[in-house]
């Protein structure tokens, strides 16, 4: 009999693959610990967020914006009584599929992939825990919890494109213990919202220490504009850097506060007392007021405009998609030679695309130029 809190998630439906429970354990704590040991979540740290991971040693990687999703996503749950082990697992998971060079590389590599059933990150996070990351004799994979899985299939929501989760993961390997159509459990919405939270704030953060715009520039932005003006009397060459870290701080503070208040109203309005409820929802539950929703479109409009279509950001994700696909038109012309037969076996193309995916920037660059 499985119990619930009032709302939050504390027993699992299981695994994919039956194991014992554990007694010192919960089955979320198990999942958070196989991410953490996966060599997956490792290379992370050797990955793109917006600049290539040999621009400079402070800018975010992969790694350090799940970790950031994670601490802010587990504030949150914690303050919402909710499972904190969960909502960080999925945190910690969410950017495990992402290919090198950020999103300029998944697009490239998903032009390459086009005729042989694309590639999709949020999906490729699922082969991952699923089939390639393999570290137990009776099953491929790291066998997470099916709440994990569910948020991490689930990362935007209710699945709208079965076809490509069937090319990709094949829906059979999920033994129909997920509802694809319905939204996830309140620690996968928090966990979805908190990597908004999370790379919002924290690209601007990048984008001021990389000269990309200025602090005063944001008060281009109506949502920044109240906080700045709090602070800029005290702004100077000296502490320009940590004015910054007090503006970004009081950003995320509030974010998180509106999010908290707009969460518990959804919870009262659609009287949502225990896990069950939330599936029968058709709205997420987990969401911003309507005035920073509409902040969140000014935010990411000021980063398209100021950072992410910056020339010199451009060049860089450029030379990337170009190395991709250079990688992938050389790879499967001789794939045994990189990758292992009996991947090569079942699909030639998506054992390619698995290897690329899970490259390193750095990596990526140097097998790069061992072939120039």
């Amino acid at each position: 009999m499985k119990k619930y809190s009032m709302i939050g998630l504390f027993k699992s439906k299981g695994r994919v693959f039956k194991e014992p429970v554990s007694k010192y354990r919960t089955p979320f704590q198990r999942d958070r610990d196989r991410i953490i040991h996966s060599a997956s979540f490792r290379r992370l740290k050797h990955k793109t967020q917006v600049f290539v991971n040999t621009e400079g040693d402070h800018y975010r990687t992969r790694l350090t914006h799940s970790m950031e999703v994670a601490q802010i996503a587990r504030s949150i749950a914690r303050y919402l009584k909710l499972n904190e082990d969960l909502v960080e697992t999925i945190s910690l998971a969410h950017d495990l599929g992402h290919t090198p060079f950020g999103h300029a590389g998944e697009e490239s590599l998903n032009e390459q992939m086009d005729r042989h059933g694309g590639f999709d990150h949020n999906l490729q996070t699922l082969r991952i825990v699923m089939f390639l990351e393999n570290k137990y004799l009776r099953f491929k994979g790291l066998n997470l919890s099916i709440e994990t899985l569910e948020g991490l299939v689930k990362h935007n929501g209710p699945v709208k494109n079965l076809k490509l989760v069937n090319n990709l993961i094949g829906i059979k390997n999920f033994k129909n213990m997920i509802n694809f159509h319905n939204y996830p459990s309140l620690e996968a919405q928090i966990s979805a919202i908190s990597d908004d939270i999370a790379y919002n704030n924290h690209d601007i953060q990048d984008g001021i220490n990389a000269n990309l715009f200025k602090l005063e520039e944001l008060v281009e932005i109506y949502f920044f504009r109240d906080i700045y003006k709090k602070y800029k009397k005290f702004i100077n060459k000296k502490n320009y850097k940590t004015a910054t870290y007090q503006i970004i701080r009081d950003s995320i503070d509030f974010m998180i506060k509106d999010l908290i208040k707009n969460t518990k109203k959804n919870l009262i309005n659609y009287n949502i007392k225990t896990y069950k409820d939330v599936n029968k929802t058709n709205v997420p539950i987990v969401n911003f007021s309507d005035k920073i929703k509409n902040s969140e479109h000014e935010i990411r409009y000021f980063l398209k405009t100021k950072m992410y279509n910056n020339k010199n950001v451009l060049k860089k994700n450029n030379e990337g998609k170009l190395i991709i696909k250079f990688l992938f038109n050389k790879i499967k012309k001789n794939p045994k030679k990189f990758i292992f037969n009996e991947q090569v076996k079942n699909n030639n193309y998506r054992a390619i695309s698995d290897f690329i995916s899970g490259m390193t920037d750095r990596y990526a660059i140097n097998l790069y130029k061992s072939f120039k």
